[in-house]
């Protein structure tokens, strides 16, 4: 009997769970229990010492070893009547202490929920069951819904724009709902209806379009988001190309700023192509031609969007949009383009920049290495090509010109430029320096030059990202393949630093493309002089497209 004792008395070294109502004793803080270990050592013998204590352990062993239903509550009932008989006896009627009051808000012990003996098997240990949590949804699979106020204040605006419900707005008065509803750039409003009307009715009514923009959940997306959503295709989880020609369409259609080339549909097709390939050369960082939705959110499209719906001038959005831009990169492709097949070879862009790039790094280029050529005509890069290289040429300091040029250099796709691999095109620019008569630079010389200006984490090691840290970076891959530029580099003018400082946002691409369209619209006013039409220039005109 004492074993079986003994082997129960570790259930009470957890004083905060002894229930002084247990052992038949008046009120006990549990505080006092904790602070005083004796006497719970002194409650704990007087349990023992009860007669019924020994019975109750007893049959508890037995019907455990049988397997049958332990009924605690019956036993402890017994042992509460015993025990209550053999504590009174303890203390004579006159000396025995008065109990504390019961009080459902006074006692801590009391007003912890517990629960009741027969459910825990136990006499000695009762524990409260744990609060269930309630955590509200945060992920939802077709988007969060909109709340009650948000949904009532769009659908009093859907009312407003729908006069009439059952006949549904035509695609030419869809405009005003995807500016005052959806808060979207204009231009989107063809493909957003042709999103809606998938029957191609040539009507969006009012249910049509609230059972896709609000019963879509699309009115809680976020705008980039919403854009996604509308220009890709059923079961694409990315965009292409193909997915922004109906914007630049209508964008061509409506923005005052390309009212000119209403006439000219080939140089409208030519304008949407070059703003397609700058779209995807800047943002579509993996170059896999497929646009995903964290691409679009991190690049700067969706505010150029905004910008060219608000701006009348399309040459004031430098982002994408600008006809200067596109002006400067088709007249230099079609000075190279001798031939005019739409095709340049190696000898046509050794000319690029007045023969300012070495035949090595040209041959690089057209090896393919810095990107694969979407022409399908062998040794020749097609307009797409020469975007992609124009921009890195014209703008070094942009990540894509940056990784573009480090893969023609890396000569063995290590990930690392070496001594040996810079060398090997820096040769061919000192021995253009000696024909040209100039002081050559030792390439030790040029060597410490780039290690001081880059400090990569390797000596004599440089990685993208080593180059990526440096804001001078360009300047190291001038130094290697572009004379002209290192020689400028060199002896660069404090006027043009200065002014630069002076225009932080503007690129190096937006400084080139504004002096090239300055260039080429005084070359054009010349030779339409030279042919009789003697009309002013001015800085301000369009290009005469």
């Amino acid at each position: 009997m004492s074993l079986s004792i003994k082997m129960d008395i570790d259930a009470v070294e957890d004083v905060t769970c002894l229930d002084p109502e247990l052992l038949q004793l008046p009120d006990v803080s549990p505080f006092a229990l904790k602070a005083s270990p004796q006497l719970v050592e002194d409650f704990f013998s007087q349990w023992l010492s009860l007669p019924g204590t020994g019975h109750l352990v007893k049959s508890l062993i037995d019907d455990a070893k049988s397997g049958t239903i332990v009924n605690a509550s019956a036993n402890f009932s017994t042992l509460n009547a015993v025990g209550s008989h053999s504590l009174s006896s303890m203390f004579p009627s006159s000396n025995a202490p008065p109990l504390s009051p019961r009080s459902s808000s006074g006692s801590p012990r009391t007003s912890k929920q517990k629960s009741s003996p027969s459910a825990l098997g136990s006499p000695l240990k009762l524990v409260s069951e744990p609060m269930q949590e309630i955590i509200p949804q945060f992920y939802f699979q077709n988007g969060c819904p909109p709340t009650k106020e948000l949904k009532e204040q769009c659908l009093s605006q859907i009312n407003h724009l729908f006069n009439n419900p059952l006949n549904g707005l035509q695609i030419d008065e869809f405009k005003a709902v995807t500016k005052e509803v959806c808060k979207l750039p204009s231009f989107l409003s063809s493909a957003l209806f042709r999103k809606i009307d998938v029957e191609w009715t040539g009507i969006v009514t009012r249910d049509a379009f609230i059972k896709y923009w609000v019963d879509g959940n699309m009115l809680t997306m976020d705008i980039a988001t919403q854009i996604f959503e509308i220009l890709k295709r059923p079961g694409c989880k990315y965009l292409t190309q193909v997915d922004f020609k109906p914007v630049l369409r209508e964008l061509l259609a409506t923005h005052p700023g390309l009212e000119f080339l209403q006439n000219t549909p080939e140089f409208q097709d030519r304008y949407a192509e070059t703003v397609i390939y700058r779209i995807f050369y800047h943002i579509n960082r993996s170059g896999n031609g497929r646009l995903t939705l964290r691409e679009l959110k991190r690049g700067s499209l969706v505010a150029a969007m905004q910008h060219a719906d608000e701006e009348e001038d399309i040459n004031k959005v430098l982002r994408y949009f600008s006809y200067e831009h596109f002006y400067v990169i088709y007249c230099k492709f079609w000075e190279l383009d001798t031939d005019h097949d739409f095709f340049i070879d190696r000898e046509n862009l050794i000319r690029y920049g007045n023969h300012a790039l070495t035949y090595r790094i040209v041959d690089r280029i057209f090896s393919q290495a810095p990107r694969k050529f979407t022409s399908e005509v062998e040794g020749k890069m097609g307009y797409e090509d020469f975007v992609y290289f124009m921009f890195s040429e014209e703008d070094k300091s942009s990540q894509p010109s940056l990784e573009y040029w480090f893969k023609c250099i890396d000569l063995d796709g290590n990930g690392v430029l070496t001594p040996n691999e810079m060398q090997f095109f820096y040769e061919e620019q000192l021995h253009r320096m000696e024909c040209m008569a100039q002081e050559p630079v030792l390439f030790e010389d040029i060597l410490c030059q780039i290690i001081d200006m880059i400090a990569p984490e390797r000596e004599y090691c440089i990685t993208l990202q080593d180059l990526k840290r440096c804001k001078l970076s360009g300047n190291v891959f001038n130094i290697l393949f572009n004379l002209n530029k290192f020689v400028a580099f060199e002896s660069r003018d404090p006027f043009l630093i200065r002014q630069e400082r002076e225009e932080p946002a503007l690129t190096e691409w937006d400084h080139f493309a504004h002096r090239e369209y300055i260039r080429l619209s005084m070359e054009e006013d010349v030779e339409d002089a030279s042919n009789g039409s003697a009309e002013v220039w001015d800085e301000s005109l369009e290009a005469p497209f």
